[in-house]
C-alpha cells in the first residue's frame, strides 16, 4: 500500500513545478535555477519523509521494517542490510540532503531542535542509553 503511493507521486512534477513557483517568488532572478530546483528537490524529499513517518506512526510501524520501507523510496542502496535504527535514519538524512543531526552517542546534542523529523525517535532512543 505504501510504496503503491509513494510511486504514484510524480517526483519530476512536483520538483519542476516547485522549482518554478521558488523563481517567481524571489522574482525570477537569472542563474539561481539550479539552487530553485535543488531547493525544490529538499522539500519534496521532507514532504515524502513527512508523509511515509505518518503513514507509518498511524499503522502503529515505525520499526527497523517501516525504516527501511522509507530508505527504500529514497533510494538506499542495500536498506535491507542495516540492522539499527540508527543506522538507517542517518542513511535517510543523508539520502534526503538533511544534516545527520541524529544523536549517536548520548552526549552529543542534536543542533536541529525545531521541526525535526526525528525529533520523537530519537528521544525514545536517548531514554533507553540513559536506562
Amino acid at each position: 500500500m505504501l510504496s503503491t503511493f509513494i510511486k504514484s507521486l510524480n517526483r519530476h512534477q512536483w520538483v519542476s513545478e516547485s522549482a518554478y513557483y521558488k523563481a517567481l517568488a524571489r522574482g525570477v532572478e537569472p542563474n539561481k535555477e539550479l539552487d530553485d530546483w535543488l531547493a525544490a528537490e529538499r522539500d519534496y524529499l521532507t514532504m515524502l519523509i513527512d508523509l511515509q513517518l505518518h503513514i507509518l506512526e498511524e499503522d502503529g510501524t515505525v520499526s527497523t521494517m517501516g525504516l527501511r520501507q522509507i530508505a527504500e523510496s529514497l533510494g538506499v542502496e542495500h536498506p535491507e542490510l542495516m540492522r539499527s535504527e540508527l543506522t538507517l535514519i542517518r542513511a535517510i538524512q543523508e539520502a534526503s540532503y538533511h544534516y545527520p543531526c541524529f544523536r549517536s552517542t548520548n552526549s552529543t546534542f542534536c543542533k536541529e531542535v525545531v521541526d525535526c523529523q526525528w525529533s520523537e525517535k530519537c528521544r525514545k532512543i536517548v531514554a533507553i542509553w540513559h536506562r
